[in-house]
Formats: structure tokens, C-alpha cells, sequence
């Protein structure tokens, strides 16, 4: 039996039943065999042609609007005709299906960017209105009458300009991001030494690891050179170690220790900065790397950081094509572990 699933076959069995019909009807008159064969032959030859051409017709008339919406354009009936030549109206349906779904899939996309673009617009709001109150507060305090309060008016000041600190720290910050973000191609690939550059940044922040009695030691900083050589942007490797180390400071218990290590992974070398903190929680993890979320809300603004620190870390990572990752127990301390690409240098040729 004749199955209805193309324009074709639809035509070609409308054809068939108007043949036969007339056959019948022909047969019942008494005209003879030979007539009604050429009769229905005919017959079922242009009602064929004609009944292709209304179906056509039809389901150009059907999909013309729905074809004005997936191409945002006034569609003529005749660019769906030449369409239904070329192609089974089942091939079209599956187009339009597939459409839909990445039609679906498009919206959910948007209405996750504006969740997260409220999100972040509220959290940006939140973060700079502390500051500015402060240091409104210590402004109006100043101006009516504290000014000349030899106990308050230096204090005040000094608080102020604490915030203001702040704030810019929060701005540069936002506004590293947005240039990692617009525009990779600040990235500058060169070859250096990891562990020198990570020795050089260590003792920098000794006097900062020193107020919480925190040892920062560095694997293999002993003999340099080393043999771990990599080949990425020097300036913002540096800065995703200053920011690694400045965390594992902060969050790191006091007198406990930050490590950092080198690992060769064949084609690359694996750096991780280990503390000895208190730990993340595990629902906290995916979402360390978030602008402005912080474990512990209260510490993280009494410590003086941004919210920002790790979210340049990541974005800094995925620039030169990698991904970091972390891991971290309650109470056991967090490490942070990201790659880089292997130099092939002289030092690494001589390991």
C-alpha cells in the first residue's frame, strides 16, 4: 500500500482514486475497455499534476508565515514552492523542529544571561555602597564640626581614605576583567622561568604572609634556574600567583604554611598554591570563581578583598587556553592547581 509522506505520493494517490473512479463509472456505461483505459489514463496523469500543484499551493500558503518569523523577513510564496521542489515536506518539518529547539535553547540562554547580569549589577551595587557610605559618614561627620576635633578628625580621615582604597581596588579589579573579557589578545606569550617569577613574587609578600606568621615556601626555588619553564603571558601569570597567594594568606590559618609546587605534565607544568586554611566547603566550591561571592561574606570585606580576586584568576586561565580547578576540605586547607604549556628551552632540554 501507497504510504502518504511526501507531496508526491499524496498526488500521486489522489490521482490513483480519481483514475479508478472514473474507470468505474465508465464500465457501468458499457464504453469499451480500450477508451476507459485511455480516459483514465488521462485522468490520472493531469489530476496528478493538478492536485501536486494545489497541495504545493496549500502547505506554501501554511508555511509562509512560519518561515517569515525563522528568516525575520516578508517571504514570497514562490521562494517556498522553488523550497518544496527541492526538498520533502518532512525534510522542512525537521528544519523547523530544529530551529525551534535552538530557538528554545537561545531564549533559556538569555534569560540565564539576565539573571546573571541582575545578579551581578546587584552585587556590584552592594559592593560599592559600603565604601561610599562610609565614607559619606565620615565626611558629614568631619563637616559638622569634627574637623576640628584633634581626637577624631585624623582618625576619620584615615578611615576614609580606607575606603576609598577600596574602592578603587574594586574598580581596577572590574576593570581587569572587562578587559580580559573584550579583548584576549592582551595576552603576549612569552617563555620564563615559573618558579623564579614565583620566588620574586613570594618574597614581595613576605611582609604580608609575616602579620599572620604564615611561611610562603616555593618548591625548587633552591637552584635556579629551574626546569620548569612555560610559555605564557609573564605580567598576568604573575598576577594570578599574586592573587593565589594573597587568598592563601588571608583564608590561611595563622602560623600554618602556603606551598607552592611545580608538577611536569609531559606537554605542561601543573603549578598548585597549597594553604593551610580552614577549607571550602564542597557546595561552596563551583561557585568560588563567581564575581563577588564569598564563603565567609563577613571576613572576606573585614580582610579588605574585593570579590573579585578569583574571578581574574579564572578569566587569566582561560585566556591562555586552560582551566583551573580546586580542591579543599573543611579544616584541611585548599589548593589551587592550574596549567601552563611547557617552554622548550635549554634548561628543560638539560633535565
Amino acid at each position: 500500500m501507497m504510504t502518504v509522506k511526501t507531496k508526491e505520493n499524496a498526488s500521486l494517490l489522489l490521482a490513483l482514486i480519481a483514475a479508478i473512479a472514473v474507470a468505474v463509472v465508465m464500465a457501468f456505461c458499457g464504453i469499451v475497455w480500450w477508451m476507459i483505459l485511455i480516459v483514465a489514463g488521462l485522468m490520472f496523469g493531469a489530476m496528478a499534476l493538478v492536485s501536486l500543484y494545489m497541495i504545493k499551493a496549500y502547505v506554501a500558503y501554511k508555511l509562509k508565515p512560519i518561515y517569515s518569523m525563522v528568516l525575520s523577513r516578508q517571504v514570497h510564496t514562490a521562494e517556498i514552492v522553488d523550497e518544496l521542489n527541492d526538498k520533502h515536506v518532512e525534510s522542512i518539518s525537521d528544519e523547523l523542529t530544529a530551529w525551534a529547539d535552538d530557538n528554545d535553547k537561545e531564549i533559556s540562554r538569555l534569560k540565564q544571561s539576565e539573571a546573571f547580569r541582575k545578579q551581578y549589577l546587584g552585587n556590584v551595587a552592594h559592593e560599592l555602597k559600603t565604601p561610599i557610605f562610609n565614607i559619606q559618614g565620615y565626611i558629614s561627620t568631619l563637616l559638622d564640626g569634627g574637623l576640628e576635633d584633634e581626637l577624631i578628625n585624623r582618625k576619620y580621615l584615615e578611615r576614609a581614605e580606607k575606603s576609598i582604597d577600596r574602592l578603587i581596588n574594586i574598580v581596577n579589579d572590574l576593570d581587569t576583567i572587562n578587559k580580559l573579557e573584550n579583548d584576549m589578545n592582551r595576552i603576549k606569550i612569552e617563555q620564563f622561568d615559573i618558579v623564579a617569577l614565583t620566588k620574586e613574587i613570594s618574597e614581595q609578600l613576605e611582609m604580608e604572609a609575616a602579620k599572620r606568621n604564615i611561611t610562603i615556601s616555593v618548591k625548587g626555588a633552591d637552584s635556579l634556574p629551574s626546569p620548569f619553564w612555560v610559555s605564557a603571558d609573564k605580567h598576568f601569570t604573575g598576577q594570578v600567583l599574586v592573587n593565589l597567594i594573597i587568598n592563601s594568606i588571608k583564608y590561611g590559618k595563622e602560623g600554618g604554611t602556603t606551598r607552592i609546587r611545580f608538577r611536569d605534565m609531559l606537554d605542561k607544568i601543573l603549578i598548585e598554591v597549597e594553604d593551610t586554611g580552614v577549607g571550602i566547603a564542597k557546595e561552596d566550591q563551583p561557585r568560588i570563581f563567581e564575581r563577588f561571592y564569598r564563603v565567609d561574606k563577613g571576613r572576606s570585606r573585614e580582610q579588605g578583598g574585593t570579590g573579585l580576586g578569583l574571578a581574574i584568576v579564572k578569566h587569566i586561565v582561560e585566556a591562555h587556553g586552560e582551566r583551573i580547578t580546586v580542591r579543599s576540605e573543611l579544616g584541611q586547607g585548599t589548593t589551587f592547581a592550574f596549567p601552563l604549556k611547557k617552554a622548550y628551552t635549554a634548561a628543560n632540554s638539560a633535565k
